[in-house]
């Protein structure tokens, strides 16, 4: 195991108890991990994840066994594993915030209301429903995420990724900060969405003002 797995672990229970603590957990709901080499710190099943100390995280590798902690780790592991072994992320963290768990309920997608969502990937999608813990829910998620960082499960919650443990809590901030300007935008009327030419002209921006020239021209 990598030599700083404690300060890792650490990390992964200071993330929870910011999720508690700013209440996009409530109780037990939700879980945090975070990958280093081949294995991943993980939250314990049964945590109210507010109280979160490093002995409440355990240490498991890809295949799931666990090498270090006295937990057992959070039913969602498959999903977090699955995530990994898909992509590139470092970080996971799943929630189960009123915003997105609301827009969840009504919508089959979030879509980008707000040049913000670019950092998201775009339209963040609603996985059908699937029992919390299954394979079933597991797959939804790694297939929807393979192009963002961030969705929405239906009737359930939201689940962010990110190269640390920072960006994935800063992108399921970000999502329940979006979501809640959606539903609050729906109660008035039917929301205005961003076209692909806004998307275009702001993602532009971002590369202009990043490395001073434009983004390469799209073809139609």
């Amino acid at each position: 195991m990598p030599a700083d797995v404690d300060e890792l672990r650490q990390s992964v229970a200071t993330t929870a108890r910011h999720l508690g603590r700013r209440g996009l957990v409530l109780g037990t709901a939700g879980n945090v991990s975070a990958r280093a080499g081949d294995v991943v710190a993980v939250t314990a099943t049964g945590l109210v994840l507010a109280d979160a100390t490093i002995e409440d995280v355990t240490v498991v590798g890809m295949d799931a066994v666990v090498r270090a902690g006295a937990c057992e780790p959070t039913s969602e592991l498959g999903l977090h594993l699955g995530i990994y072994a898909s992509s590139e992320v470092r970080a996971v963290v799943h929630a189960h915030s009123s915003a997105a768990v609301s827009v969840s309920i009504v919508a089959d997608e979030l879509p980008p209301v707000h040049y913000a969502q670019l950092a998201l990937g775009g339209t963040v999608p609603v996985v059908p429903f699937a029992p919390f813990g299954t394979t079933a829910l597991a797959d939804a998620v790694v297939a929807a995420m393979r192009s963002r960082s961030a969705v929405i499960m239906a009737h359930h919650g939201s689940v962010a990724t990110g190269r640390d443990l920072d960006s994935a809590l800063s992108n399921i901030e970000l999502l329940e900060w979006l979501c809640g300007v959606y539903l609050s935008a729906a109660a008035v009327a039917t929301p205005r969405t961003m076209t692909e030419v806004q998307l275009a002209a702001t993602l532009d921006e971002v590369v202009r003002r990043a490395y001073g020239t434009a983004a390469p021209v799209r073809g139609d």
